[in-house]
């Protein structure tokens, strides 16, 4: 769900730029840039979510870019929808505990 969430709703917006993220980051005034590098990301942690070795990094670079998000939100945005970025993090921060195993280099025998 996560996956799809940020590969469809959330990645995909920013990508074609389309308004409802347009206005959002049009607030902050950074320039497109930033909400582009928001969607690559985003895609890129989408995909790494379907993928069992890197899920666990998937989520930990969501967390980042959440939080990331976080500090924009207060910042920028007068902290409209402040619990939104942290709810996401907290759901992929279950998920890279739930997959940590997988961040572990095998031991050859």
């Amino acid at each position: 769900m996560l996956a799809l969430f940020y590969g469809v709703a959330s990645g995909v917006p920013k990508v074609v730029a389309h308004s409802s993220a347009t206005v959002t980051f049009d607030a902050i005034g950074w320039g497109d840039w930033l909400m582009y590098l928001t969607g690559v990301l985003e895609l890129a942690g989408a995909v790494g979510l379907l993928v069992p070795r890197v899920v666990a990094l998937a989520a930990l670079g969501l967390v980042g870019v959440m939080l990331g998000a976080e500090v924009f939100t207060w910042v920028f945005l007068d902290g409209v929808n402040w619990a939104t970025p942290l709810i996401a993090a907290a759901l992929l921060g279950a998920v890279a505990y739930g997959r940590r195993h997988t961040l572990t280099v095998p031991r050859r025998r």
